[in-house]
């Protein structure tokens, strides 16, 4: 499974470790940045991973900010992309 990940500054040192998971899965992992801690607006990674979902790019995506509520709502804002905004394993399941 192709998965587009993507984080803004507060999330990037947990989408480099999440990256690391799912790269010892052997999955194929599409990072649209950020790539560093330097200031970003959340909802450009937002649009980039919704685009890498509708170009087909990946099949899934993860979004990770400072608190993930604007990052959600950004990524909803975009025609054909559903995201949920999951703290724990449970509600990320279903």
């Amino acid at each position: 499974m192709r998965i587009a990940i993507g984080s803004d500054h507060a999330g990037f040192a947990l989408k480099e470790a999440v990256k690391v998971f799912l790269t010892a899965e052997h999955r194929d992992i599409v990072d649209v940045g950020t790539d560093n801690t330097d200031p970003v607006d959340y909802s450009d990674f937002a649009e980039a991973i919704g685009r890498a979902l509708r170009e087909n790019r990946a099949e899934r995506g993860i979004l990770l900010c400072g608190s993930g509520v604007g990052a959600s709502m950004a990524a909803n804002r975009i025609p054909g992309i559903r995201a949920g905004l999951c703290h724990e394993t449970y509600s990320a399941h279903y």
